[in-house]
């Protein structure tokens, strides 16, 4: 990934929240021509690292072609948005302004591993669950649903899992501008929708000040 010096983002836990709150991965692979999966994977944690974990359907033959061993890349993609030039104030000054699309990404280079185990399944899914269904007034859960359902449901998937082996972030958040051209457009991508993107900024900005 081209990272110009000013949005190198490597810090590990920056990377992971990133990853936390954007869980829709890209898995990348290689066997003869590149392949692509989008996956929302977990964060698994213990004394002996950090990797990714995740499932994919039976009939997908990302698990029934996979070697042992084998490298993949998996991207995650935070806020992003159109930057508009009208929003740097030394426009006044400058009229040579063009726009820039800002963004945060996340890179995961790492070893990918079957897990066809029933046990292994069903605690992804149910961490899954309770993750996603929190915001719900009454969250949804596995054992709302008959036994057999579930079972029969699970039966139909394998799961993943990806050892990180290292991590490379991009965050273009116009820090290559003067912090007076940055708060502009970040208070111009708020002002049009952006909020998410526009505070990102903002961190960014007042960080490297």
């Amino acid at each position: 990934m081209y990272r110009p010096e000013a949005f190198v983002e490597d810090d590990v836990e920056e990377l992971l929240r990133l990853i936390e709150a954007n869980i829709l991965g890209t898995i990348v692979t290689y066997r003869g021509a590149l392949d692509a999966n989008h996956v929302p994977f977990l964060i698994d944690r213990d004394l002996d690292g950090v990797r990714l974990i995740a499932h994919v359907s039976r009939k997908n033959p990302l698990w029934t072609e996979a070697s042992a061993g084998e490298k993949v890349l998996v991207i995650f993609r935070g806020a992003q948005g159109y930057i508009s030039p009208n929003w740097y104030p030394g426009k006044k000054e400058n009229e040579n302004q063009v726009p820039t699309w800002n963004y945060q990404v996340a890179h995961v280079h790492g070893t990918l591993s079957i897990i066809d185990d029933e046990k292994f399944v069903r605690g992804v899914v149910a961490r899954l669950v309770m993750k996603n269904e929190a915001t719900q007034p009454k969250p949804w859960k596995m054992t709302d649903s008959e036994k057999e359902y579930i079972d029969a449901e699970l039966n139909g998937i394998v799961g993943i899992r990806v050892e990180i082996e290292r991590m490379e972030g991009k965050f273009k958040l116009s820090q290559n501008r003067n912090a007076a051209d940055g708060m502009g457009a970040a208070d111009g991508l708020k002002a049009s929708g952006g909020a998410e993107l526009s505070d990102a900024m903002v961190r960014a900005i007042r960080k490297k000040s």
